[in-house]
């Protein structure tokens, strides 16, 4: 029996996904997963410390996210898999040589550069973070050593994940997250005590590793192996002549984070800590409906790329369908931010200082969800129509315009630090509407009113709901009452109201927890009643399938092995 249930699980492991459906079911669940202990991975750091020591945690990435992110993600995101994929079906020898000589190039360029900056990371520290003291960026640059050698073990992982993906081995690329996340949980709980702020800095390399071992043994099952090359062969010069435009934007990005690290370093020491929190947490919604319907529509507007017709009514469903489902939740995140901020950090050494302006953070970066979410799908229908130049050109804009903003609310305005997240969120603005100005102009014969229409109708439906979500939590939350935070305190009438008889004591977690789910509960059920009598469209489409795949257990047909061109959004790079 035990036998038997081994084998099965090796088959799930090394079983190729041979259609769309199959391969993005999985994708979509490790995202859930993926997104879930990320978010138990913050509690676990909220728990063991403060907000200050952990914006120095955080602040240590930001130097070797940088070299990662610019050399191997700029790469493999946009180059690696494609080519390889290419060279397989010419020939097993030539792929795979290509995959352990660009191992070989990476760690070669990634090593130096560790060695180079590590050294002076102290130096380096002073300039992108000098609101701290020189204790905290000894311990930063301390720190950053350590992230340094778990980023060189992604260098090889990360060839690993682009292998099995471009043999269609999803789940076990999408399981070593979950190591990653698992690693980093257990090394601070396990070594917090002895090692203090270094526990999960140890406990990222336990993750890395733990994210290289896993893909190990399949990618060599499937004929990688680690070879003595640097041969620049025709495969290789390829990788780097598409990665390239990837790698400048890639670059430009990472400015952008320096740039968020810099300022908030200026308002006060656990400033990065609530920005981090509040965009790991804004990072859900995007992922889940932003993404993920990316790149389902992609396939489908690359294949109708010469038709502009079908491909204006694929684009635009896309952005429909996505507006339906992402604007709602962002109204959640907003009028729910306080009571999301406790669910998820509330320890207690996390105070009420911290859930506050996290929640600012929240809120500033939900306003620019959508925006975050429209710009992934309208980039993938410029990668539809091969032009990778236009959206790569509109995202660098977007950054100076971020970078711009960051300076202007936080060291002119002097705004909190939800200022870098409201910054974000006028870049993902621009950016949406620039690429939806421009993709009308290639597609013409386009009515902006009437194309908006679908999405004003999913906005206007959202703000109903949140103003029923705002008066629900304000009349039973009992905190609103005694501390008459609200307007609730202003009317004379209410301080008669015996309120002790219908209010629940969010003081605790089960009633906080259940007032939450109330919240939204009535809020997606006025919603989901505004766009009946808006006669959305949307709202039929998504009863019709969830019909489908709940009643009748039938899904839409999906076309098999579509191909993907070679650049993704510019989102995609952000850390969950």
């Amino acid at each position: 029996m035990v036998s038997k249930i081994i084998a099965k699980s090796k088959k799930i492991l090394t079983t190729p996904q041979t259609s769309v459906l199959s391969a993005a079911t999985i994708i979509m669940l490790m995202i859930v997963a993926s997104r879930i202990l990320g978010l138990v991975r913050q509690r676990t750091l909220a728990h063991f410390f403060v907000p200050g020591e952990l914006s120095l945690f955080f602040a240590a990435f930001r130097l070797p996210d940088l070299v990662f992110e610019v050399l191997v993600f700029g790469t493999f995101s946009s180059a690696f898999i494609p080519v390889f994929t290419q060279s397989l079906k010419k020939g097993n020898h030539k792929a795979w040589k290509a995959a352990a000589t660009i191992v070989n190039i990476g760690l070669l360029i990634f090593i130096s550069l560790a060695m180079l900056l590590g050294s002076s990371a102290g130096l380096l520290y002073s300039v992108f973070a000098p609101g701290y003291s020189g204790a905290e960026r000894e311990t930063i640059a301390s720190l950053a050593k350590i992230l340094f050698a778990a980023q060189g073990f992604f260098v090889i992982s990360y060839v690993l994940t682009g292998v099995l993906e471009s043999l269609r081995r999803f789940l076990v690329p999408a399981l070593a997250p979950l190591f990653y996340n698992l690693g980093i949980i257990l090394g601070t709980i396990i070594f917090a005590d002895k090692l203090g702020l270094y526990a999960p800095a140890v406990g990222v390399i336990i993750g890395a590793v733990a994210h290289f071992l896993i893909q190990l043994p399949l990618a060599v099952k499937l004929g990688f192996r680690f070879i003595f090359s640097f041969s620049l062969t025709d495969e290789v010069k390829k990788i780097g002549r598409l990665a390239a435009p990837r790698i400048v934007e890639t670059f430009f990005l990472q400015i952008s984070k320096t740039a968020e690290l810099f300022f908030s370093s200026l308002i006060s020491t656990a400033a990065y800590t609530y920005f981090t929190f509040g965009n790991t947490l804004q990072l859900v919604p995007v992922g889940l409906f932003g993404t993920s319907i990316a790149k389902a529509a992609l396939p489908t507007l690359a294949r109708e790329a010469d038709s502009p017709e079908k491909f204006r009514k694929t684009l635009f469903s896309a952005l429909y369908d996505m507006a339906f489902l992402i604007i709602p939740v962002a109204t959640v995140l907003i009028i729910l931010r306080t009571p999301i901020v406790r669910l998820v950090y509330g320890t207690d050494i996390f105070g009420w200082e911290a859930t506050v302006q996290t929640g600012y953070v929240i809120s500033a970066f939900a306003v620019g969800v959508f925006f975050q979410a429209a710009a992934a799908i309208l980039a993938r229908s410029f990668y539809a129509l091969q032009d990778t130049k236009t959206p790569v050109l509109v995202s660098i804009t977007s950054i100076i315009l971020i970078i711009l903003c960051d300076f202007l609310l936080i060291r002119i305005l002097r705004v909190g630090v939800w200022g870098l997240a409201a910054a974000f969120s006028v870049g993902s603005f621009f950016q949406a509407t620039t690429l939806l100005y421009l993709m009308g102009r290639r597609l013409g014969r386009m009515n902006f009113l009437k194309n908006i229409l679908p999405i004003a109708k999913s906005t206007l439906a959202a703000l109903g709901s949140g103003v029923a979500m705002y008066f629900i939590l304000k009349i039973f939350d009992r905190s609103v009452w005694v501390k008459r935070l609200s307007f609730l305190g202003k009317i004379e009438a209410t301080r008669k109201i015996d309120f002790e008889s219908f209010v629940l004591d969010t003081r605790y977690t089960v009633n906080l927890l259940a007032l939450t789910a109330l919240v939204a509960a009535v809020g997606a059920f006025v919603y989901l009643g505004i766009s009946i009598i808006l006669r959305s469209e949307q709202f039929w489409n998504f009863s019709r399938l969830l019909r489908r795949v709940f009643l009748k257990h039938k899904f839409p047909p999906i076309p098999q092995k579509e191909p993907e061109p070679v650049a993704p959004t510019p989102g995609d790079t952000t850390n969950s």
